[in-house]
């Protein structure tokens, strides 16, 4: 069959760009909450690699990584799965709060396609923690009051529970092995990316260090 009408050629075109769109944004979509299943107290190469990254560019503190699981009840949080680390930071330092804030703003800006929140989809990032705030990728980002599962009240709460003196970075399962589009030219990896629909939603995490 010819196109033999503009509007037809239109519609095919139309059809077709669509469909490629998301191919060409190549961004990961929103992670879903992902529990700590299996004990691994070493980072794994994306989280090491992204916890080096974010102290050169930025500077802060300690950075730290795993921690040792025990068998029972098995790992409750991601630092002993190799899926986390910690960047030290002092909330009630001014210099510390604008950098941050430098950080959150680079992480859930908008990049050139109009992908929301788009450096923090493409390194593989689950949800941070910092100063009294989750910001958990399920919901887009979205700032949400956090309370460890280990303090009853946040006035007798610790000042590392709190986080307020470190942020806290959880990465998904492919931007913790350097899988995600972020890592590619940085640790060779090939990554899978796909569309752009709705976080999808999930449990809070049960505590993060």
């Amino acid at each position: 069959m010819r196109l033999g009408t503009p509007s037809l050629l239109t519609a095919v075109l139309v059809l077709v760009l669509g469909l490629a769109a998301p191919a060409a944004a190549g961004i990961e979509d929103y992670a879903s909450y992902d529990a700590p299943r299996t004990c691994h107290p070493q980072p794994r190469a994306g989280t090491e690699y992204l916890g080096h990254w974010v102290s050169r560019q930025y500077g802060g503190g300690y950075v730290g990584f795993g921690r040792p699981c025990r068998k029972k009840p098995g790992p409750t949080s991601e630092h002993q799965t190799g899926r986390a680390f910690d960047w030290s930071l002092d909330a009630t330092k001014k210099r510390d709060r604008r950098t941050a804030r430098a950080f959150l703003q680079r992480l859930f800006a908008a990049d050139g396609r109009g992908n929301e929140d788009a450096l923090a989809r493409r390194m593989g990032i689950m949800y941070l923690i910092w100063d009294d705030r989750m910001f958990p990728a399920w919901t887009g980002f979205e700032p949400e009051p956090y309370l460890s599962s280990s303090c009853r009240t946040r006035r007798k709460c610790s000042t590392t529970l709190r986080h307020r003196d470190h942020v806290h970075v959880s990465l998904s399962r492919e931007g913790a092995k350097g899988l995600t589009s972020w890592y590619a030219r940085r640790l060779g990896a090939s990554s899978p990316t796909s569309g752009h629909p709705a976080p999808t939603g999930g449990p809070p995490p049960p505590g993060s260090g």
